[in-house]
């Protein structure tokens, strides 16, 4: 590219209609991790173990589907000068995420758990269909360093938009203390609706940023030897390593919270106060990180925001002795942490894509969201082997247990001890990447 790029700004309403997009994105990212662990151990009565794996195994598919479906968006950039065709296809998602939860009333543990593994795989599938090419936009328009975290700065701010009102919501159209099937089925059905509104609008605004910006044409996309190229690119192998411990991180607390919120604390209707903590600070602190990134550079912010993550997640292992005032801080700084490991990787990945020269960009984001796809499966898989390990009862819906003893140590532990260690290896990961000084210095070209 050239340093041309930095000279394109882009308007505020197209960036807000592609923002809009991430609404949709929201709800599938938060509502699966965040209830779907939950539904299966204490609704349809599947065993940790098994649940967990029922989260698990269908990532696999996804290491190898993500990847394929970028090439594919890559060959409709080339072909077509755009990767409309994708978009739209994924926009089926929210059919998908409503069988999810349909759970035949007859079918409990095993069998129930096929039923969710079998619509997770499609659904996952859809999805990536819409979010490989979404996310390819930054790098396929003419902007540089700083526009391309501003455009990433309008999408998290929406993106947080929809993980809260989905995060807020579904636990209380499920039934709130006493969820349902029939409760988790209307929550799907009700939040589908506006998943693809959402996702409709975002399609719209991505072709009015390709018409203000569009950079070049693309060559024809490589197929697998340009996924062995990215898997090559030292920069990308770190960002992504880094990316997907806080990935497997963040979806771990995620699915941790009803939990932590019904046998720590005893109060399940604090679900929604623990998400409420955890995900509105970033409405207010977003252009807070976005003025760092500006003044410090992205991979210092990020730096800072993975470090004081792993700090606050050791305070939650301590549990009710500290009180909840403080729990309830503690996870708001946790989402002040979570901001910015939403916005600063995501616009750093177009760095990496535009300094390597690459022209392939759905390659690219198709290993990126594979790798968050499988995050998004060994955050609640992990903390799943905790409830397993510490001799967590599952039970249908409308039973009540009492836990042991090293159940109730499990619940804590997994929700604070093991998000602290394994940020702590994100960290560890991150300061490998090297590029950030580089692309810094030359915000044009990103080289």
């Amino acid at each position: 590219m050239t340093g041309l790029d930095h000279d394109v700004a882009l308007r505020r309403a197209p960036l807000l209609g592609f923002a809009t997009g991430s609404l949709g994105m929201g709800v599938w990212l938060t509502v699966p991790g965040l209830l779907l662990l939950y539904f299966l151990t204490d609704v349809l009565a599947v065993a940790p173990w098994l649940a967990g794996l029922t989260l698990l195994l269908p990532k696999i598919a996804d290491v190898l589907l993500h990847p394929w479906i970028g090439h594919r968006s890559d060959v409709e950039q080339a072909r077509r000068g755009h990767r409309r065709r994708l978009l739209l296809a994924g926009c089926v998602l929210p059919l998908a995420f409503a069988a999810l939860f349909a759970v035949p009333g007859g079918l409990t543990g095993g069998a129930a758990a096929a039923w969710v593994a079998l619509l997770f795989i499609a659904g996952n599938l859809l999805f990536a269909a819409y979010q490989v090419p979404y996310l390819a936009t930054p790098a396929d328009l003419r902007i540089g360093y700083h526009e391309r975290t501003r455009l990433m700065a309008f999408r998290m701010v929406v993106l947080t938009v929809g993980i809260l009102l989905s995060g807020l919501l579904a636990p209380l159209l499920t039934g709130g203390d006493t969820p349902t099937r029939g409760g988790y089925l209307r929550m799907a059905a009700l939040l589908g609706v506006g998943m693809l509104v959402a996702m409709l609008v975002g399609i719209a605004g991505i072709d009015r940023l390709r018409q203000a910006a569009a950079g070049p044409a693309a060559p024809e996309a490589g197929g697998w030897r340009a996924l062995a190229e990215s898997l090559r690119d030292r920069q990308f192998r770190w960002l992504v390593a880094a990316y997907l411990a806080m990935s497997t991180t963040t979806h771990l607390v995620l699915a941790g919270v009803p939990y932590y919120a019904q046998y720590e604390l005893g109060r399940p209707k604090l679900t929604t106060v623990l998400v409420a903590a955890f995900l509105a600070p970033a409405l207010l602190v977003t252009p807070a990180w976005l003025a760092v990134a500006r003044r410090f550079g992205k991979q210092r912010a990020l730096l800072a925001a993975q470090s004081t993550f792993a700090v606050g997640a050791l305070v939650l292992a301590v549990g009710r002795p500290v009180g909840l005032p403080v729990l309830v801080a503690v996870v708001a700084v946790l989402g002040v942490a979570f901001a910015a490991l939403q916005l600063l990787p995501f616009s750093m990945l177009p760095d990496v894509i535009r300094a390597a020269g690459a022209t392939r960009a759905g390659t690219y984001t198709g290993v990126w969201t594979a790798t968050e796809a499988t995050g998004g499966a060994l955050g609640p898989y992990a903390y799943a082997l905790c409830l397993a390990a510490g001799g967590f009862v599952a039970s249908s819906a409308g039973e009540t247990l009492t836990q042991s003893p090293a159940a109730l140590a499990a619940i804590r532990y997994g929700f604070g001890l093991l998000p602290a260690a394994m940020m702590a290896v994100a960290v560890l990961l991150q300061r490998r990447y090297t590029l950030d000084r580089v692309a810094r210095a030359d915000p044009g070209t990103g080289h």
